[in-house]
């Protein structure tokens, strides 16, 4: 490939690795999965970016390309492998007077997402990053009443986990 498609690829992956970050952190439960799926990820948008045609933003392509990414190799990996959890691994300090609460909310949430199957998982991400429908819809490649419909059954399946 050539330097300068090489130069605009590198510039836009650092500029949008968080998205990837994000994506690893729903559907992994280690440091080395998280990275072994960041790898995968970067590989997949690296063969594939010759061909982004720039219809829709760099980073909406990017969610697709790694979505698709994590719920192929999630599949796969259901059947073989288990996971360590994240909770098991913790790396901070505590101040006297921290205040885990809204940490606490967060295990709890992304434990109740780890139930979700894949779609419902992605769907959810899409959310909570804000975007809208048509570009949940244009990422996930279903129409937005579609996404619109699965989003309140998912969040109606998301209050009873959280809400047992």
């Amino acid at each position: 490939m050539n330097k300068e498609l090489e130069h605009s690829f590198v510039e836009l992956l650092e500029k949008n690795q968080n998205i990837i970050h994000k994506v690893c952190r729903l559907y992994t439960n280690s440091y080395d999965a998280h990275n072994d799926l960041f790898q995968e990820i970067t590989i997949q948008l690296w063969k594939a970016y010759p061909k982004f045609r720039g219809d829709s933003k760099f980073s909406t392509w990017m969610y697709r390309v790694g979505l698709n990414t994590a719920i192929t190799l999630y599949r796969k990996s259901k059947r073989n492998i288990t996971t360590q959890d994240f909770d098991g691994v913790e790396f901070k300090i505590k101040a006297e007077d921290y205040d885990d609460t809204e940490e606490q909310q967060l295990k709890l949430l992304y434990k109740a997402i780890h139930k979700l199957n894949d779609i419902e998982k992605a769907l959810v991400f899409l959310y909570l990053e804000d975007k809208d429908y048509k570009e949940i819809s244009e990422t996930l490649g279903i129409s937005q009443v579609n996404a619109r419909v699965k989003m309140n059954r998912v969040k109606t399946k998301l209050k009873s986990l959280l809400n047992p």
